[in-house]
């Protein structure tokens, strides 16, 4: 377990760099054209927009290996210095039984099984509560040797999908239909229950932390996901420390963790680009059409505006934001060329910001573990899987110390 004292001097380290650097991974290429820092690091800003859209691609998984000018090389090794997590002792399971995978697309089951062997409590779970369990995968492979299992979800059909799985493959377990976020949820948590939740969302893995340890649970496990799925509108720090920082998150802010799509296939990128591509060019058309050098929000649109014409696309959200037509005199093809320059210039000035995505991940994960340190468990945070297979692979293990009872 990792030493409060430690977990605290590492919090203020991050907490300092995130703190000077604000003005850097704040603000959005995409949308607060221009930036500040543009300004005050122009060689670099410079540098970044001079390169193509796939120059950006093969940097935005590795950011800090990029041979950029100052200070991103001097960022980048302050960066990875801070965030240099061990990954979590691994225990050896038995050999699964296929039928257990039945029905789990494979990278999820890939997810669930890295989970499962970074589980390595010093005592026997008693009874295991999958938080947000969705059908109960994780729940099952856990509770194969014969545990009770308990599994919360809020969706009735995946409740009952999950009891029929735990049924066909002989697991004593309970699927309830539980919204975990509902007032009554605290009645349902047992001392004796070790809840696990693998990719539960902002409030969702937030509450699970505050009714465990207010319960009394002995163990816990916590692999977060998706920290700006919040109902207020900036973060309300856990822990004292976190609080006492003065680091003031928006959601907008909290987003900045998820901003990297390593596991996402070839066809999702191809969308993604052609979207942004088309609003950038639409925000450029827009500037002109309004008089003003001021980003317009647009709202999400559904799969099938992108396989509108670009001057239908452009027309059609132009009615939609209520401003004037575009002119007819619009050079549709000279726009849309420079929609895809403004998001190689986008994509390659976002990778400054990169280098504070895993930073700001951990800031938040060691407010998590910090706050269960004052409410008497002993914490381990580490990674248990490659970021290859899902860049949310940070985990928090907590135990109940002895004395804390």
């Amino acid at each position: 377990m990792t030493p409060a004292n430690d977990l605290a001097e590492h919090f203020a380290a991050l907490n300092r760099f995130l703190s000077d650097h604000q003005t850097l991974w704040r603000p959005r290429p995409f949308s607060d054209r221009p930036m500040a820092w543009e300004q005050t690091h122009a060689e670099l800003a410079t540098w970044l927009k001079s390169r193509s859209l796939a120059d950006a691609e093969r940097a935005q998984a590795q950011p800090h290996q990029l041979e950029a000018p100052e200070p991103f090389a001097s960022l980048a090794q302050q960066a990875q210095a801070l965030c240099n997590i061990a990954p979590l002792p691994q225990i050896v399971l038995p050999e699964l039984p296929n039928r257990l995978s039945n029905d789990i697309p494979g990278r999820k089951w890939q997810q669930i099984q890295a989970f499962a062997n970074s589980l390595s409590f010093s005592k026997p779970t008693q009874h295991w509560l999958d938080w947000c369990s969705g059908k109960g995968h994780l729940g099952r492979l856990l509770a194969r040797q014969g545990q009770p299992l308990s599994c919360f979800e809020y969706d009735p059909e995946l409740v009952d999908k999950g009891a029929q799985l735990s049924l066909k493959l002989g697991i004593n377990a309970q699927h309830i239909e539980q919204d975990v976020l509902a007032i009554n949820t605290g009645e349902r948590l047992k001392i004796e229950h070790t809840p696990v939740a693998l990719h539960a969302c902002g409030d969702l893995h937030i509450r699970l932390i505050e009714l465990a340890s207010a319960t009394g649970c002995q163990k816990l496990a916590i692999a977060p996901c998706c920290y700006n799925r919040i109902s207020a509108s900036h973060y309300q720090p856990l822990s004292k420390l976190a609080q006492a920082a003065q680091l003031e998150l928006s959601i907008q802010d909290l987003g900045l963790p998820l901003s990297e799509t390593v596991t996402a296939g070839s066809r999702v990128r191809r969308q993604r680009d052609i979207s942004m591509a088309r609003r950038l060019a639409f925000d450029a058309l827009q500037r002109e059409i309004r008089g003003l050098d001021q980003y317009l929000p647009t709202p999400s649109l559904a799969p099938a505006w992108l396989k509108k014409p670009f001057a239908d696309f452009c027309i059609d959200l132009a009615q939609l934001k209520n401003i004037a037509p575009p002119p007819a005199t619009t050079d549709w093809p000279k726009l849309e060329a420079k929609g895809w320059q403004l998001l190689a210039q986008v994509r390659n000035l976002e990778l400054l910001r990169g280098l504070f995505r895993r930073p700001l991940e951990l800031w938040l994960l060691i407010d998590r573990a910090l706050y269960l340190h004052e409410r008497g468990y002993a914490v381990q945070l580490g990674t248990f899987c490659s970021r290859e297979l899902t860049p949310r692979n940070l985990m928090l293990l907590a135990e109940r110390i002895a004395s804390a009872h």
